[in-house]
């Protein structure tokens, strides 16, 4: 995963060996980096590189990054940003797991192995949407309205449970623990994320985009976030281009 900027480092955390990318490191080699907004545009920099290829991500998109200009909007390219994560709720996230159930069976019609559909980036889908007050005032308030909830969604609960054994890279937060913004601050959030690639674990920021317009609340603990608007569409950010044929490309 040697990035051709040559900056991957080691740190040794409680006797454990994590890979990174030092930043600092490619401000040594002449890019000016220190003159990037650290808590926006230096982490999705940081993202391009670990995850350049050659293809989807490539030398020209990091440099093209490094030489943002807050004064250029919108700018005149694309920004192949991959998450670290995406986090939905129910309401909206349901209809994105049917697709890839879908795209399962497509591929299994095929003759291909329908596993190999699966998520890029871990996903998090809460429960939370789909609570209704029929029951108040009485001490047994809750338990009613949550036996009422899963009358009403049987099916779609069903359904979810499925997608989270089928799926490898997705959880499903079950009904009554919370709403999706308190469980994502308070639980889903890591701040610094860790995966293994070719036997090797790395460190990076944590980053995510959501099904919820409040996502953006993540962004108080310093984590880069993008919330949907009503829908599973993510608001571009304003240094993207508004334009039809250029929008910021978040992978999930």
């Amino acid at each position: 995963m040697e990035s051709s900027y040559r900056i991957e480092r080691t740190l040794t955390v409680s006797g454990k060996e994590y890979h990174y990318f030092s930043l600092p490191d490619l401000e040594k080699m002449g890019f000016k980096v220190s003159r990037l907004p650290p808590l926006s545009i230096r982490i999705i920099l940081e993202s391009l590189i670990r995850n350049m290829d050659g293809r989807a991500v490539t030398q020209e998109d990091v440099e093209n990054l490094i030489r943002w200009d807050a004064h250029n909007v919108p700018p005149d390219t694309e920004i192949p940003f991959k998450v670290a994560r995406v986090v939905m709720q129910d309401f909206t996230g349901v209809p994105a797991v049917v697709d890839l159930a879908a795209m399962r069976d497509k591929v299994r019609e095929m003759g291909i192995d329908p596993t190999l559909i699966q998520p890029q980036v871990p996903v998090d889908l809460v429960i939370d949407h789909s609570v209704q007050v029929d029951f108040y005032g009485v001490p047994q308030a809750l338990e009613l309205n949550r036996e009422k909830e899963f009358e009403r969604n049987t099916e779609r609960y069903r359904f979810l449970k499925w997608a989270q054994n089928a799926f490898s890279n997705l959880r499903v937060i079950p009904p009554s623990v919370g709403i999706i913004h308190q469980v994502n601050l308070e639980y889903l959030a890591k701040v610094v994320m860790t995966a293994t690639k070719e036997g090797k674990t790395y460190a990076f920021p944590d980053t995510l985009v959501g099904t919820d317009s409040h996502t953006t609340m993540i962004n108080g603990l310093g984590i880069v976030g993008w919330g949907g608007v009503g829908g599973i569409e993510p608001r571009p950010p304003c240094w993207t281009s508004q334009s039809r044929s250029r929008r910021l490309r978040l992978w999930a």
